[in-house]
């Protein structure tokens, strides 16, 4: 199992120099992956229990911050987690995926979802209503500009007549990797995705989601079972899950073991929203949990 981070964007402050140094220790400390959020946009909230991202909340723009990670690092996975597809030209995509992958020597990871802000597809002009289908649509056109050099694509959102992209990726395709908890979504990962990212249980900025009955591991499973009908073999579909590292020692280890237990591949460390003020506290953090991970017998950081 692949054990990574989670990139502090939102609290480690504009200064690249705090996001260089909680890379490379990143890598330093054995961690296999680096996984960035994206927002576009940030909007003033719009209710008073509201629970995203908001305007004062910073995010990098994930294929330049990937492009310039490619250059310190020589090992980390570089993964979104996840880009808002729906709000993006599918061919730029393509083409940035492309050069980050070219640029990493085969390191990118995409992981996709549909988003849940309404405000930020209206200001972007994006169409919030269609972007589940849409997201289908573009996995597709994605695969076929990383595989093919000439494309000939002709479909309700995008029509194209003999392009391509050069260069082509290093992976030819991309690992997709597709985010979310709800039924749909399980279902569109069984059909369409490399992976499953399991989310974060937040279906709104003004309402949070029940637990699903049996946690992550009956997700999983559901998801396996609808694998399984839509004719593909469960195995090939990557599980990852995060887990906090403000939580107790002991939490992190029995999330972990269990995610292990049922075939779980990757697992993410997150240390926001954890009171952490600079990069060095983020960075101690993500050390005492890879130290209480290879001390637990799983067989990770060993």
């Amino acid at each position: 199992m692949k054990i990574g981070v989670v990139l502090p964007q939102t609290e480690i402050g504009a200064d690249p120099r705090g996001v260089v140094e909680f890379t490379r220790a990143s890598e330093d400390l054995g961690y296999d992956f680096l996984l960035a959020y994206d927002h576009i946009l940030g909007v003033v909230p719009r209710s008073a229990d509201w629970l995203g991202y908001t305007y004062k909340d910073m995010f990098h723009e994930p294929f330049v911050l990937f492009g310039y990670l490619a250059a310190i690092t020589r090992r980390l996975e570089l993964v979104n987690g996840v880009l808002v597809l729906p709000q993006r030209g599918t061919a730029l995509v393509a083409k940035q995926a492309a050069e980050v992958d070219v640029l990493s020597g085969g390191r990118l990871r995409l992981g996709v979802g549909v988003g849940w802000n309404s405000a930020e597809f209206e200001a972007i002009g994006e169409d919030f209503r269609t972007r589940g289908a849409r997201i289908e649509e573009q996995i597709a056109v994605l695969r076929a500009f990383w595989t093919q050099e000439v494309v000939t694509f002709e479909g309700r959102w995008h029509r194209i007549v003999e392009a391509g992209i050069n260069p082509l990726p290093v992976q030819r395709p991309i690992p997709i990797w597709i985010g979310g908890e709800s039924d749909v979504v399980l279902r569109r990962t069984a059909r369409l995705a490399s992976g499953w990212m399991a989310g974060g249980g937040i279906l709104s900025p003004t309402k949070r989601a029940a637990p699903a009955p049996g946690g992550y591991p009956a997700l999983a499973s559901r998801l396996r079972e609808y694998a399984r009908e839509a004719g593909r073999d469960p195995a090939e579909i990557g599980l990852q899950r995060g887990v906090n590292a403000a939580d107790p020692p002991d939490r992190i280890v029995e999330a972990v073991a269990e995610w292990a237990a049922i075939g779980g591949t990757h697992v993410s460390v997150g240390t926001m929203r954890a009171g952490l003020a600079t990069p060095q506290a983020h960075i101690e953090a993500i050390r005492r949990t890879r130290d209480v991970l290879a001390n637990a017998g799983l067989g990770v950081f060993s």
